[in-house]
């Protein structure tokens, strides 16, 4: 079920159906994680037809915030870091939130998660904190991406090139890898990452 508490793939009851037939697993913590940063990209994901899939640390809800300081929603997950596989996915998201990002690139779960898309090719997304996570699995290297500007110095001390853009898409590795700023740069990074989900192939 989507946040709304409308089946996956739905909002409103209407779909586009461009990426029906893909499924895109998103990262979280079950605390601290960037609302809009969380829900946006599962909505534009979901009326692309999409199956989307939130996987937590715990099979518990997800309390997230608003500017990493007041309540936000809550979204119960599909799965947990556990026992989700890169296998059953086409594309991978990384939302923000200090405390949630913080917390996930010390997962090993995520960290394991993270590396096997990449490892398959598939599109690695991550916006504002998240890309802390890209520094602890080592994608970050010889890689042009942004996030949120406090992280500059950690993503180019891991041997990304730090850019100052909206949403950079760097097609140079072995996978599709794209990033943001913050959470007013989400329709360009949920735009992204339906391109690029509608351009590549058949899940693995």
């Amino acid at each position: 079920m989507s946040p709304d508490g409308k089946p996956d793939g739905e909002v409103d009851g209407k779909t586009d159906g461009t990426l029906a037939g893909k499924a895109v697993l998103v990262l979280t913590t079950n605390y601290g994680t960037e609302q809009d940063e969380l829900q946006k990209p599962i909505r534009t994901l979901r009326e692309a037809g999409a199956r989307v899939t939130v996987a937590a640390q715990k099979d518990e809800d997800v309390r997230t915030l608003v500017s990493d300081r007041r309540p936000g929603d809550v979204v119960r997950p599909d799965t947990t870091l556990k026992n989700a596989a890169a296998d059953d996915f086409d594309a991978v998201i990384v939302p923000g939130g200090t405390l949630n990002a913080d917390r996930l690139r010390t997962d090993d779960n995520a960290r394991h998660l993270l590396s096997a898309f990449a490892d398959a090719g598939k599109p690695v997304a991550a916006i504002c904190h998240g890309p802390w996570l890209l520094v602890d699995t080592g994608l970050a290297r010889d890689r042009e991406l942004t996030s949120y500007p406090s992280l500059r110095p950690d993503l180019e001390n891991a041997g990304g090139t730090w850019v100052d853009r909206e949403v950079v898409v760097d097609t140079s590795g072995g996978h599709p890898l794209i990033t943001s700023r913050k959470p007013d740069d989400l329709d360009a990074f949920a735009a992204a990452i339906v391109r690029s989900l509608d351009g590549g192939g058949s899940r693995a």
